[in-house]
């Protein structure tokens, strides 16, 4: 049985669903005896028909108590008189959406770009990995700012090559935590667990305020860790394989069901782009996971949200036209320029889940071991065929809004169907079932965004998608 969140019967009030008469008998004195009060933690009597759990029960606030607008991190965003839904589908090109409504595998996205929707083309941040751009919607700010440049980096100072997946390694809270301590309900649901802890950070998960967990992990959530128990009852599925589609269904299934019997005031939604990696927009098994998501986002829309959609990174084939992968070797390159043990190449693709990709994107960064001829590196390194941008620390995070201390001395990007690679002999490729589709480089940046209602005031805006929050609070019409 489903024993998470409590449901909302009205803004800012709500008791259990399962809670029997006495209990709400107890919850309507208390509401006529404190009626000032914001939140009240009421430990159930171990009677049979009361949960023998902690209980949240909300009064209504008063209008003035109400804030206006949350300032964080340089921006200021209104209080939300609706819930707002963000999703960002992980991959998705422009491209992937038109073929799917050209295919009629779309229809709620169809009417609804034709009936009041509005849609913009933006920029992702650079390297276009999953990371970066996921952590630049949830603050609001560039990497250079929250300091999550990829999703694997390397620490000079401890000499270690690091994931970016632990929370200590952000710099700027997130506009999710932001809201919650004012007062607000904060709903995240993510496909991979390696996200999970990050756009969690900060948030108060036992509060009763805030719920937090991922697909993968979602038979191993508590309350003091998720917010909430029982996500498998709740959403009527197994846990998905990490390399299925079915993972992102899972989570928007769970936002169908948190949406209709919580109401967060603002729920994310980010899901994988296993199919992205595998399927070409317009193909058979593209045109079917966008039908999927068409059909919860109808779902969604109808509990009349601020709907927004968006990408964290595009992606493009990176192999030649037999199938093989176009791969640059740069460590073995930079070996034979410099000799061994001269540099490290680093590639942010890098995380737990590399079947579907073997780790290669088209963005690398390369460690110097000592001064060399920087200079002639760099021109060496450009006219490799395939490297679209050779660049310095400086030059690089200077471009793209990175962190210089998580970046190495040298940034290279691969062209439009081409990767990066270290050594021919490092990399795994026996798990590619299909031709080489992959992501890192200027090629990847251009994603949509795309609302279900009106957006006002940003016609000479040049959009991130990591403006999406401040579009959906700041200027959708409703």
């Amino acid at each position: 049985m489903y024993s998470g969140p409590v449901v909302r019967k009205s803004h800012d009030h709500e008791i259990r669903r399962n809670a029997g008469p006495e209990a709400n008998r107890g919850i309507t004195i208390l509401r006529q005896l404190l009626p000032r009060l914001g939140r009240l933690y009421i430990i159930a009597a171990q009677a049979s028909h009361l949960p023998t759990r902690l209980q949240t029960v909300r009064y209504p606030m008063n209008a003035a108590s109400t804030p206006r607008s949350i300032t964080i991190n340089g921006r200021r965003y209104k209080w939300p008189d609706k819930p707002v839904v963000i999703v960002c589908v992980d991959g998705s090109e422009p491209d992937y959406i038109e073929q799917a409504i050209k295919a009629v595998a779309m229809p709620w996205m169809q009417r609804m770009l034709s009936n009041g929707g509005t849609e913009f083309r933006a920029e992702c941040v650079m390297p276009s990995f999953t990371n970066p751009n996921n952590m630049s919607i949830a603050t609001g700010v560039p990497p250079s700012e929250h300091g999550i440049c990829g999703n694997f980096y390397y620490d000079r100072e401890t000499d270690r090559e690091v994931m970016m997946n632990e929370p200590d390694l952000l710099r700027k809270p997130t506009i999710f935590k932001a809201f919650q301590d004012a007062g607000a309900r904060i709903a995240i649901v993510t496909a991979k667990d390696k996200l999970r802890r990050l756009l969690g950070h900060g948030l108060t998960m036992h509060s009763g305020d805030a719920v937090c967990f991922s697909s993968e992990k979602a038979d191993k959530v508590t309350m003091a860790e998720n917010g909430v128990d029982d996500v498998l009852g709740m959403v009527g599925m197994e846990v998905p394989s990490v390399y299925s589609a079915e993972l992102s269904e899972f989570l928007f299934k769970a936002g169908a069901e948190l949406l209709k019997n919580w109401q967060p005031d603002i729920m994310y939604l980010s899901t994988t782009d296993y199919i992205q990696h595998k399927f070409p927009p317009g193909s058979s098994g593209a045109n079917a996971f966008y039908a999927m998501m068409d059909s919860y986002c109808s779902e969604l829309h109808e509990r009349d949200p601020i709907l927004g959609l968006t990408a964290d990174h595009g992606m493009n084939a990176k192999h030649d036209e037999a199938g093989n992968p176009n791969v640059v070797y740069l460590q073995d390159m930079i070996d034979t320029l410099l000799g061994t043990d001269m540099a490290r190449v680093i590639l942010p693709i890098t995380d737990p889940y590399v079947a579907h990709h073997g780790a290669l994107g088209s963005f690398a960064t390369v460690y110097l071991n000592r001064i060399t001829d920087m200079p002639g590196l760099v021109r060496s390194l450009s006219d490799v065929s395939g490297m679209e941008m050779v660049l310095t620390n400086d030059e690089a995070c200077r471009r793209f809004s990175l962190a210089p201390d998580r970046v190495g001395d040298l940034v290279l990007i691969s062209g439009k169907h081409t990767v990066i690679g270290t050594s021919a002999d490092r990399h795994d490729l026996s798990g590619l079932d299909a031709p080489l589709r992959s992501h890192g480089g200027i090629s990847e940046q251009i994603v949509p965004i795309i609302f279900n209602c009106r957006i006002e005031g940003v016609e000479n805006r040049i959009l991130k998608n990591f403006d999406i929050l401040d579009l959906a609070l700041n200027h959708a019409s409703s």
